[in-house]
């Protein structure tokens, strides 16, 4: 059986961050006005700082401005939340992106919803979550909104096909699934305590996977031709499905590092542009 072909996320990331460069340039020049995405950090988490510093980098090449705030480890909620308001309220912002997470002592919920839906350009609030569901104006999650990039991209028809979701969190597996059903897939979602998970798993048509767990999804688990997306990143460059067994009896798969993430961050740009359009009137 031939191997799976690789879903590109570099290739195409790097086509929507151009395409946004172009429409950040045209209302620049048209407004005299820069979009402007505001990053703020919690501690100093080695993986979140590198994080941030290169969705800094990205937005410069796109002709973003970035505003970083870092904060202390031991901000409290209160401050946090207080932080968030303040861009909420600064014209200068267009997009804010809070990076998770923040720390246990923190209510990570409470500081999310402190950020206003218009500037919500993670898609991490209640209110972004309610218009993703319902097929409203707003913005999706971007990791799913990448996903669901990435499957059109390939021509992935999803209407009448069953899709499993390996994942329940609320910015990730949830939101993916929501997507999926809006789509016309018949959605199963997947978690800690699914009774064999590898049974349903080996039915899908589709399979996400976004639960944290290195090489969780095996090849033995994969229906021969499923389309298969790993959004999990895990230590040593190493994603929530064993790529090379499953490589083996998907007939689509997004490689890690190199699939679901420049998606993630390339929605980010494209949705912090359409955030400074839609506050800037044009």
């Amino acid at each position: 059986m031939p191997q799976a072909r690789l879903m590109d996320g570099t290739a195409l990331a790097r086509r929507v961050v151009e395409k946004t460069a172009e429409q950040a340039a045209a209302l620049t020049e048209r407004t005299g006005t820069v979009p402007c995405l505001a990053t703020v950090l919690v501690g100093e988490d080695p993986a979140s700082v590198t994080y941030v510093r290169m969705k800094q980098n990205r937005c410069r090449r796109a002709g973003i401005d970035s505003r970083h705030v870092a904060l202390p480890a031991g901000t409290t909620t209160e401050e946090l939340v207080g932080t968030l308001r303040s861009l909420s309220e600064d014209p200068a912002v267009h997009g804010i992106l809070l990076q998770h997470p923040v720390g246990d002592h923190i209510d990570e919920r409470a500081a999310f919803e402190a950020i206003a839906p218009e500037k919500d350009v993670d898609g991490v609030t209640f209110a972004s979550f309610a218009t993703m569901s319902f097929g409203l104006p707003g913005f999706v999650s971007c990791t799913p909104g990448g996903i669901l990039r990435l499957l059109d991209e390939y021509g992935v028809e999803l209407g009448g096909r069953r899709a499993v979701v390996v994942g329940r969190s609320a910015i990730l597996g949830k939101p993916v699934g929501m997507l999926l059903l809006a789509r016309d897939a018949t959605v199963t979602y997947c978690h800690s305590r699914t009774a064999d998970l590898s049974s349903v798993v080996r039915e899908a048509d589709v399979v996400v996977a976004a639960v944290g767990r290195p090489r969780l999804i095996r090849g033995q688990d994969v229906k021969p031709g499923a389309v298969v997306i790993d959004a999990g990143y895990n230590p040593g460059n190493v994603g929530d499905v064993d790529f090379d067994s499953a490589v083996e009896r998907a007939s689509l798969i997004t490689p890690v590092p190199g699939g679901v993430g420049p998606m993630t961050i390339a929605t980010l740009l494209e949705q912090t542009v359409r955030a400074a359009a839609r506050q800037l009137g044009v």
